[in-house]
């Protein structure tokens, strides 16, 4: 059993968090929004007095915010960092740049303590069943140390290297797949409505053939719907890409399907549909079709 102090009770944070608990960790949970705390504490997370005091009594800090800036506030105006323990091990969860990921290492590994760069994949989904797939990056010892916890957060954990911003990079990988799946998914189904076939049938004829992917086969029926539950953000998407994109020029290496497919997200986030399902970039396709978009 570990002390834990997690940080960021969203769509992904508050299910691994639930998980956590259940296997017998004690979890202080810790959110801008103290509703989803009260929501954790009511399922086992311990409850304290300061924000200082979840810090004060973890062996282990998951920070599991929207990007990297937000990790700072955490570590640094929050005040993590300094109350943190010695050798309290800090796990950023969260998908943030290379870049930003190596600096936020050096910052924790200045005061004293390890860093794990560790983003994960798999969605809600995988957040609710526990079968994330996590890409951890850190000397052996630490991540035998922290491999515990992994194992209850995810089913498919792979140490990827020594060096912060290793996980990050696979990471970003993983995202520029994944949003150019989805990308290309939301074009086939846009030349179809053009076409005048029955989408329904080609999404499901398409789900089971060469051409299918994961993510077609998750968001391809929300494309669909007229007005489909949100799940991930389009916005999440212009981050992501957005990630891509800098990776690629940091590394002096080529991105053009990225540029593309970052455009058709952005074209959703500027007509204010950024907070839709990511699914519905189809409207940026449809837009360019002259095809009438679901609302």
């Amino acid at each position: 059993m570990k002390k834990i102090a997690f940080v960021g009770l969203g769509a992904m944070g508050l299910p691994m968090a639930k998980n956590l608990i259940a296997a017998g960790h004690q979890v202080y949970g810790v959110d801008k929004n103290r509703d989803v705390i009260k929501v954790l504490q009511a399922e086992g997370s311990i409850g304290y007095e300061n924000e200082t005091d979840a810090y004060l009594n973890a062996d282990v800090l998951i920070i599991m915010v929207v990007n990297s800036s937000q990790a700072k506030e955490v570590l640094i105006d929050h005040g993590a960092l300094n109350a943190l323990p010695n050798n309290a091990v800090v796990c950023l969860m969260s998908t943030c740049p290379p870049a930003a990921v190596k600096e936020i290492a050096w910052m924790v590994n200045q005061a004293g303590k390890p860093f794990i760069d560790c983003p994960v994949s798999g969605g809600v989904a995988g957040a609710i069943a526990g079968t994330l797939t996590i890409m951890a990056a850190c000397d052996k010892p630490t991540f035998d140390h922290a491999l515990p916890i992994f194992n209850v957060l995810g089913n498919r954990v792979f140490h990827v290297g020594e060096h912060a911003g290793q996980g990050a990079m696979f990471k970003t990988i993983n995202q520029l797949l994944c949003g150019l799946h989805l990308a290309v998914a939301a074009e086939a189904f846009s030349l179809a409505k053009k076409s005048g076939l029955d989408v329904k049938l080609l999404q499901e004829m398409m789900s089971s053939s060469s051409a299918s992917s994961w993510m077609l086969n998750d968001r391809g029926a929300r494309m669909l719907e007229d007005d489909p539950e949100v799940i991930t953000t389009v916005d999440i998407f212009v981050k992501d890409l957005s990630i891509v994109s800098q990776a690629g020029r940091d590394a002096m290496a080529a991105l053009p399907l990225t540029a593309v497919a970052l455009q058709m997200f952005l074209s959703a986030s500027g007509r204010g549909e950024g907070l839709l399902d990511d699914s519905q970039v189809i409207r940026s396709y449809d837009a360019l079709n002259g095809i009438a978009s679901n609302k």
